[in-house]
């Protein structure tokens, strides 16, 4: 997980066309030769890529490797060097309602005093306004949200009181509810027991049928083939992106990981079952 405060180097953006002219404007998000630094140190450098509408895509790499800042660059909660991102053709900060996103389950203060319908609930506020009082109807879109992944039970209990896979199906239904056409997800399954893993998936694969685009950071290379249909593999600067089946591969791991052996000897054998 990359904490340290960003800041930008001296680096001028690219001057590029409406949408770039090697990029699709119907692609639901394409990232413009973006590189990103912290205390001028490049993390991600000339990061230029379409994510694929409709796909569940997998971003893999090492520690340290910028999964998680490429995923904040997006979101602009990370300051850019240079370079730019654009949601449908247009900027994301005027399609950041089609968005939504779930963090990491370490970076959440889940000691604040609220409840986890409240939590869902605040998944609302993009639409009705932060100031605006919360009605019957948002409740019931919180309320289904939470019997679509499982814990409609645990509606009025403490945040606090609740396992790691708990609360992390409590943010999953805090993003349904948002009905976003893009989904950022990091590290959904750190953490989590057996059965929230197999209730993720089995969302993410319902998200995927109601052709909704799903990116999320992933670590356990055993199961990126069954999992993913679009692999992003990154280290510092995307090593290769495409079809899982067509690029997760030994040379790409090799070339992504850097020869880390029991990184390998792990991908080699999820290899190996899919073929």
């Amino acid at each position: 997980m990359e904490t340290d405060a960003p800041m930008s180097l001296n680096t001028s953006a690219k001057t590029l066309p409406a949408t770039g002219s090697e990029h699709s404007a119907t692609a639901p998000v394409s990232i413009h030769d973006m590189t990103v630094a912290y205390h001028r140190k490049p993390v991600l450098w000339d990061i230029d890529l379409d994510f694929p509408k409709g796909k569940l895509t997998g971003l893999v790499g090492p520690n340290g490797a910028g999964k998680s800042t490429l995923i904040k660059a997006v979101l602009d909660l990370v300051p850019k060097a240079s370079g730019r991102v654009t949601v449908f053709g247009q900027p994301y900060q005027r399609q950041r309602h089609l968005v939504s996103y779930v963090p990491q389950r370490e970076s959440v203060d889940w000691d604040f005093p609220v409840n986890a319908l409240d939590v869902v609930t605040m998944g609302v506020y993009g639409k009705i306004g932060w100031f605006r009082p919360v009605r019957k109807p948002h409740r019931e879109l919180a309320m289904a949200a939470l019997e679509r992944v499982g814990m409609a039970d645990y509606a009025r209990r403490q945040i606090s009181h609740l396992s790691g896979g708990q609360q992390q199906r409590i943010f999953l239904a805090r993003a349904l509810v948002q009905d976003a056409e893009i989904y950022f997800m990091d590290e959904p399954f750190a953490g989590v027991d057996a059965a929230t893993e197999k209730a993720i998936i089995h969302l993410l694969h319902d998200l995927r049928s109601a052709g909704k685009t799903v990116a999320v950071v992933h670590h356990d290379l055993q199961t990126v083939s069954d999992y993913f249909d679009h692999l992003i593999m990154l280290n510092m600067r995307v090593v290769a992106a495409g079809p899982t089946r067509e690029i997760f591969n030994r040379e790409n791991l090799r070339k992504t990981y850097g020869g880390r052996l029991s990184l390998l000897d792990q991908a080699a054998q999820a290899i190996i079952s899919q073929s």
